[in-house]
C-alpha cells in the first residue's frame, strides 16, 4: 500500500492498493481507496490534484479523526466515485465516508488494461479486504456500512456470504449493507439467461475472454446524467463514457456465476437496505422516460430476487428513480435520500459490538471459479 495522497476531487485523498500480478495477464492490479476529508498523516499531493488547507474550515473535511461509524461505497460497471453529493450527506450523519474504485476502473485502470474486466468476481475480495484493513487502521473500533451500486451491489453481497461462509473475522467489523439498485439478474429476453445460453458464454469466455458480447450504447441512461447532456453531473467521461464500456464474454460469465450463486440463496450476515426504481424504462426510451425510470436493469427482477441476499431486507421502490437512485431529478433523489435516513435512524439504534478486533486484515486469495 502506499500512503495518502490528494485526490482528484478537491477535498478529497486517495491510497494505492497494490493487489499483484492479474491472473487475466493484464499486468499488475491496484484498487484505489478515496476518503471524504484529511486522513491522519497525509503525504505529499500529486501534481494534478488540490491540496486542502488544513487552517481553512472545509465542510468536506471530517471533524474527527476516528469515528465509531464508517462507510465504503463501492461502485458498478462503468463507473467511479465522484458522487461527492452522497459523501457529503452520510457525512451529516457522523460517517467517515469511503469509496473504493476497484481494479481496472476509474483511478484504478492502468495502461494496457481493459476497463472493468474479470474472469472471477471473487478476486474482488483482495480490493474490499484491503480497503477494509485501512479504515479499520483509521478507525479503530468503527462499524463499517458497505454500499453497493449495481454490479457493484452483486459483488459486495457475494464478498460478505463468503466472510459468512469461512468465519472470517472480517465480518465482525461489517453493520449493514446498503444496495442501490443491485445488478442480481440480466435483463432482457428469457432465452439470455436460459442455461444454454450461459453455457455457451462459458465456452466462448474460456476461448475468447476479450471478445465483445456487447458494444457501447449511444447515448441512453448516460445522457441523463452528465451535465454536458441533460443531466446535472459532472464527472470524467474518459472513466465513465456515456455510452458505457463494451461488454466482453469473460466478464459477463463471471457475472451470470455470480448470478446463480446468489440465486441459490446468500446469507450476507448483516441487516440490509435496498433501494430501486419502481419502474424500468427501455434504454432506447425518448429523453423524458429516460429521466424518471431505471433504464438499465429490469427492476421486477430486483423485487424477485431481492430475497435472496439474506439477513434482515428492506426493500423500498422510489418512484420516477433512475437507475442510480441518488444521481436521480431531484424530487426521486430526495425521497431516496430520506428513505436511506429512515434506515440509518433504525441503523444507529441497533448495538454496535463491544470490541472490533484491529489487527492486520489478511489477503484472501480465492480458489478459481469461486463466484459461482
Amino acid at each position: 500500500m502506499t500512503g495518502w495522497v490528494s485526490d482528484v476531487l478537491p477535498g478529497y485523498w486517495q491510497r494505492t492498493l497494490h493487489l499483484g500480478p492479474d491472473p487475466d495477464g493484464e499486468g499488475d492490479l491496484v484498487a484505489t481507496l478515496v476518503r471524504r476529508g484529511v486522513p491522519t498523516t497525509p503525504a505529499p499531493t500529486t501534481p494534478d490534484a488540490t491540496t486542502p488547507d488544513p487552517t481553512t474550515p472545509d465542510p468536506r473535511r471530517a471533524t474527527t479523526r476516528a469515528a465509531a461509524e464508517a462507510v465504503l461505497l463501492v461502485h458498478g460497471y462503468t463507473d467511479y466515485f465522484f458522487h461527492t453529493e452522497l459523501a457529503d450527506h452520510f457525512a451529516t450523519r457522523g460517517f467517515v465516508f469511503y469509496a473504493l474504485d476497484l481494479h481496472k476502473c476509474g483511478r484504478s485502470r492502468r495502461p494496457g488494461q481493459t476497463p472493468h474486466f474479470t474472469t472471477d468476481l471473487a478476486r474482488y475480495d483482495a480490493d474490499l479486504n484491503a480497503a477494509l484493513a485501512v479504515i479499520a487502521d483509521d478507525n479503530p473500533g468503527a462499524r463499517v456500512l458497505i454500499c453497493g451500486h449495481s454490479a457493484g451491489g452483486l459483488i459486495v453481497s457475494l464478498w460478505l456470504d463468503r466472510l459468512r461462509r469461512r468465519r472470517s473475522p472480517l465480518r465482525h467489523r461489517i453493520g449493514g449493507l446498503v444496495l442501490n439498485s443491485p445488478f442480481l439478474d440480466l435483463p432482457g429476453r428469457p432465452i439470455l439467461r436460459a442455461p444454454v445460453t450461459t453455457a455457451a458464454i462459458g465456452a466462448l469466455a474460456r476461448w475468447r475472454k476479450l471478445h465483445v458480447v456487447r458494444p457501447p450504447a449511444e447515448g441512453g441512461y448516460g445522457t441523463t446524467l452528465h451535465r454536458d447532456y441533460a443531466g446535472e453531473f459532472d464527472y470524467d467521461l474518459r472513466w465513465k463514457p456515456i455510452g458505457g464500456f463494451p461488454i466482453t464474454a469473460g466478464w459477463l460469465y463471471a457475472v451470470r456465476r455470480g448470478h446463480a450463486r446468489l440465486h441459490r440463496g446468500l446469507d450476507v450476515g448483516v441487516p440490509n437496505l435496498i433501494l430501486r426504481s419502481d419502474h424500468s424504462v427501455p434504454e432506447d426510451a425518448e429523453p423524458d422516460r429516460l429521466q424518471r425510470g431505471d433504464a438499465v436493469l429490469d427492476v421486477t427482477q430486483i423485487a424477485r430476487w431481492a430475497g435472496c441476499i439474506g439477513n434482515r431486507t428492506t426493500v423500498i421502490p422510489i418512484v420516477d428513480a433512475k437507475h442510480d437512485v441518488f444521481l436521480s431529478l431531484p424530487e426521486p433523489r430526495r425521497t431516496a435520500y430520506r428513505e436511506l435516513d429512515c434506515w440509518l435512524d433504525w441503523y444507529a439504534s441497533q448495538p454496535v459490538p463491544g470490541t472490533l478486533r484491529s489487527e492486520p486484515v489478511p489477503q484472501v486469495r480465492p480458489e478459481r471459479g469461486e463466484s459461482a
